[in-house]
């Protein structure tokens, strides 16, 4: 079984002057920039069928129909603080789905009790220089 696409090809964002947005095949992620302080009851969002329309303490930060239909109902939206992970922590994670990326592209494999090792605070090793 062949991986979702955006874990085959990855996300690309993008950059607009309010923020970023990116796509996969089943959904839209909207990530728009707030002055520090911005509280959930600061943000005005309306999701519809056709239309999108999204303000921040009173100032219309974008509005516009949709290019297809959407189920209102099943969009969500949070108000994020920034957080910077610990770099050990950052690290680990890393090390965690390096292994699982490994788990699912050698299935037959066993890596029960497997550790990753390497240089992990750029996001991993580089295989882009590999032969296919």
């Amino acid at each position: 079984m062949s991986a979702p696409f955006e874990e085959r090809s990855g996300v690309v964002p993008c950059g607009t002057p309010w923020g970023q947005w990116y796509q996969t095949l089943e959904e839209v992620f909207i990530e728009v920039q707030v002055p520090p302080g911005t509280r959930a009851q600061d943000i005005r969002c309306d999701l519809q069928c056709r239309h999108v329309a999204l303000a921040v303490g009173g100032r219309e930060i974008l509005k516009g129909k949709l290019f297809d239909s959407t189920i209102a109902d099943e969009g969500t939206w949070t108000l994020e603080s920034e957080y910077a992970a610990d770099p050990w922590v950052q690290d680990q994670m890393q090390r965690k789905l390096t292994l699982e990326r490994f788990q699912k592209e050698n299935p037959g494999f066993d890596f029960s009790g497997a550790e990753i090792s390497g240089n992990y605070t750029k996001g991993g090793p580089d295989f882009s220089n590999l032969e296919k």
